[in-house]
């Protein structure tokens, strides 16, 4: 039995207070969430990343709010310390204010989550503050917004001039006033993100923007090494398990075309004199 304690927001506000690093991990289904957990990560993000990580889309506007709240749900049963974070996809809370709250809600009734996560900073930040108004928490997202890549020209690095670095910081310090309770950086020169988390009283969680940041977050499967293509620059890949996993299922399929596996060892037996009767009666 675990001796931790969940983790809570006053947890991570006095982790950014005393300078102690805090670490999130994505998670999308009930396995990786026990291993993230058990490994002492204090948030899991159940990130729209899972549409091309998990569900094989191209990007991550594809994913709908049914197929993250599901996932979500998997998560949620896995999880007994880490704070939750369900990640709102793609014009879930874009459009209508009403809309916004309700889906926002579904993370937390339906699927357990703690939080939900947005993309984006004055552009969204009046249906931020209406869900905020409704009790639920909300960590923002700054930097580069896989939602709105194509606006923003690709996936490319966001505040590379000292306009684009300065409109980020006035959107940050829009999120901490809005209410938000955290704040994720990506894609921003490290220079930037250090001044913005320097700036702002709530934490941030920075994916490839340097080590200034209050806290750090990587997708399961790239710190694993279980995704297929080029990984971005600020992925550090800590194991490689594809080459073992492989390697394991191709021993699986040698061993049943030889009929090396069931072996004894892993068989049922009856007893003699049931088989015997069963035999004589067949």
């Amino acid at each position: 039995m675990s001796t931790r304690k969940k983790t809570t927001i006053i947890n991570l506000h006095e982790k950014k207070k005393t300078g102690m690093p805090i670490v999130m991990m994505t998670a999308y289904d009930y396995p990786g969430a026990r291993l993230v957990d058990e490994a002492g990560v204090d948030i899991i993000l159940v990130g729209d990343t899972l549409a091309m990580t998990v569900l094989g889309y191209k990007n991550t506007v594809s994913i709908t709010i049914e197929e993250m709240l599901h996932h979500c749900k998997a998560v949620s049963r896995g999880t007994e310390n880490a704070f939750l974070i369900g990640d709102m996809p793609f014009l879930s809370y874009q459009v209508d204010i009403a809309d916004s709250i309700r889906n926002a809600g579904r993370f937390i009734k339906e699927a357990n989550m703690d939080a939900v996560k947005l993309e984006g900073g004055s552009r969204t930040i009046g249906h931020i503050r209406a869900i905020l108004n409704a009790g639920i928490p909300v960590m923002g997202h700054l930097g580069l917004t896989p939602q709105t890549a194509t606006r923003l020209g690709g996936y490319r690095v966001q505040g590379k001039t000292a306009a684009t670095a300065k409109e980020m910081l006035a959107d940050a310090k829009a999120l901490e006033e809005a209410g938000c309770f955290a704040i994720v950086l990506e894609a921003v020169p490290f220079e930037v993100a250090k001044v913005i988390s320097q700036k702002i009283k709530i934490p941030t969680i920075g994916i490839g923007a340097g080590a200034g940041c209050d806290g750090q977050v990587l997708v399961f499967h790239d710190v694993l090494g279980l995704f297929f293509g080029a990984a971005p620059k600020f992925v550090k890949q800590y194991e490689n398990l594809r080459p073992t996993i492989v390697k394991a299922i191709k021993t699986f399929c040698r061993d049943v075309q030889s009929r090396a596996f069931p072996d004894p060892e892993h068989s049922y037996t009856i007893d003699e004199k049931e088989l015997e009767l069963f035999l004589n009666e067949s």
